[in-house]
């Protein structure tokens, strides 16, 4: 099966997205928790590093999966490669 300019851009943007996403999991998985005793400030009245150890990593990931899901429908929709509900 031959790829055409349209399958080639999908796949770029699939992969630039996927880059990104992957970069901000890195930071704030690993680059936050390296720093954290370096982040001494207050976020809603507990220290950041234990705010993003407890909860704050959890909710960028959450927005990360829904970023993901909502622009990949965008863009399967703008291909013509969108699941069809039967």
């Amino acid at each position: 099966m031959q790829l055409t300019d349209s399958h080639r851009h999908y796949w770029q943007k699939n992969l630039n997205i996927t880059a990104v996403l992957l970069a901000i999991w890195f930071v704030v998985t690993f680059v936050v928790s390296y720093f954290a005793r370096d982040l001494s400030f207050n976020f809603f009245g507990w220290p950041f590093s234990f705010w993003m150890g407890a909860q704050g990593s959890l909710v960028i990931y959450c927005l990360i999966i829904w970023f993901y899901a909502r622009y990949m429908g965008k863009l399967d929709i703008e291909h013509g490669v969108e699941e069809s509900e039967d």
